[in-house]
């Protein structure tokens, strides 16, 4: 698997948005999507509810946001990612303060990854 991400944007709304692509590099279907919704005990089911967010500077760490129900806002409806699938994803965050431009990006089983925020 690959995780590609696209863009890191700050909205009006106060919500930072980021978004990529998960790619099935393999040449069998996966299916270990589960430990992407890290400590999920709630109804947003096979999600990438896990990822997080981490600005070093201000040693502070960005969870996905929930809705009224408790599901995140977040990509969700992961099972099984075919052999060369491209599903695309995104994760809701609270927007980090305008003074940073960068945050750690986290989803379990994938490397950290140091993402630019526009907007």
């Amino acid at each position: 698997m690959t995780l590609t991400v696209n863009s890191a944007v700050r909205d009006a709304a106060g919500f930072l948005t980021v978004s990529g692509q998960l790619k099935n590099t393999g040449s069998q279907p996966f299916a270990n999507v589960a430990a992407w919704r890290g400590n999920e005990l709630n109804s947003s089911g096979a999600s990438v509810a896990g990822v997080t967010l981490v600005d070093k500077a201000a040693k502070k760490r960005y969870y996905v946001l929930r809705d009224t129900d408790g599901r995140c806002l977040c990509t969700t409806g992961l099972t099984i990612i075919d052999a060369g699938q491209v599903v695309p994803f995104f994760a809701q965050f609270p927007v980090p303060p305008n003074s940073t431009s960068q945050v750690e990006f986290s989803l379990p089983t994938f490397a950290t990854a140091t993402v630019k925020i526009s907007g």
